[in-house]
């Protein structure tokens, strides 16, 4: 989706926390790196609070374990607010399944912070 492609490793978190992404309920942001969940933000009323929670609580793991930092959504995007929110916390890539029909405002945000997202096209958002 973006300018930028992702890294081998960026590509071996993504698969990694959105297979985890795929089993959290409802708004569900997992972040990590290609071998470990740093943290997971669910049951939020909205996509931004959960990557707030989970963005807050990984900085500290990213730190100690990982060149590599990156976001999985359980669903799109629909506003680049949860994209701006993780360039500030160091996310170097994000995974989600696109959808909205403002994608190209989250791959603005990406392509100007040089962020790799990808799209998924699957969709496992669930209540």
């Amino acid at each position: 989706m973006t300018d930028r492609k992702p890294m081998t490793k960026e590509l071996k978190a993504m698969a990694f926390l959105m297979t985890i992404a795929k089993h959290v309920k409802s708004n569900a942001i997992v972040v990590g790196n290609d071998y470990m969940t740093f943290c997971i933000g669910a049951g939020q009323m909205n996509r931004v609070g959960a990557a707030e929670i989970a963005l807050k609580q990984a900085k500290q793991n990213k730190e100690k374990h990982s060149d590599v930092f990156v976001m999985a959504s359980d669903a799109f995007l629909p506003m680049d607010d949860t994209v701006k929110l993780a360039q500030t916390f160091g996310i170097t890539a994000i995974i989600q399944p696109g959808g909205s029909i403002r994608d190209k405002d989250s791959v603005a945000v990406c392509n100007a912070y040089n962020l790799a997202m990808v799209k998924t096209g699957i969709r496992h958002f669930r209540h």
